[in-house]
């Protein structure tokens, strides 16, 4: 069984346990004080990661480092179905790929303003959401011209696939850290649909989608 280092509160850890839940793959937590406890940074911790950062899985021996490498690994060892990474489609792939690594960059700036906000880190929080902001509005224009070519997932593929597990939860839960999302109506709609995806899960801050709209 996968053992799964966490802190709840962490959008990063939350993504695993959302594909997890998703791919219906058992897994156990191993909750980390990451605040106040700096428990991410203390000697037994850092022999499982020496970057002193979470999550961490450990896969029968197998000790995995990073969320997007992590949810490349999960998807690519879980999911028969190769929809959620699709291995077999080195366009899909590179697709994917380029969107992990704007994930990065999302958390790189809604996650450093939330942190700033409710951790009380010390970081330049009015650059962290203007760097948010800019990556919110090349998503949003990004999903609006999918939605009119049908396409409901930031990847061209017919399903979602982890860089939209990758991108949601800074995205979700970006107003904790000052940067709201009403300006970006792509997003919001597009926020609603992961919420209905199969396995959804919850975590403190982000709640179930509300009730499907009856077309009239």
């Amino acid at each position: 069984m996968i053992t799964l280092y966490d802190y709840e509160l962490s959008g990063n850890c939350y993504k695993l346990r959302l594909l997890m839940s998703s791919l219906g793959v058992d897994h156990k937590t191993v909750p980390i004080d990451f605040y106040p406890g700096r428990e991410h940074k203390s000697e037994w911790f850092l022999k499982l990661n020496p970057l002193g950062q979470l999550p961490v899985i450990d896969d029968d021996g197998l000790i995995l480092r990073d969320a997007q490498a992590i949810l490349v690994y999960l998807a690519s060892k879980y999911d028969p179905s190769g929809t959620w990474y699709p291995r077999d489609s080195p366009a899909q792939l590179g697709e994917v790929s380029q969107w992990l690594a704007f994930a990065d960059g999302i958390t790189a700036t809604s996650s450093a303003a939330r942190l700033h906000d409710a951790l009380f880190y010390d970081f330049d929080v009015d650059a962290a959401r203007a760097g948010a902001h800019r990556l919110f509005r090349i998503l949003d224009e990004h999903l609006w011209f999918g939605e009119q070519q049908g396409r409901n997932w930031i990847c061209s593929s017919s399903h979602p696939t982890i860089a939209d597990i990758a991108c949601f939860p800074y995205i979700i839960l970006s107003e904790e850290g000052g940067i709201p999302r009403q300006d970006y109506p792509a997003i919001r709609r597009w926020c609603d649909r992961v919420k209905r995806i199969k396995g959804f899960t919850v975590m403190s801050g982000v709640f179930p989608a509300g009730p499907a709209k009856v077309a009239a």
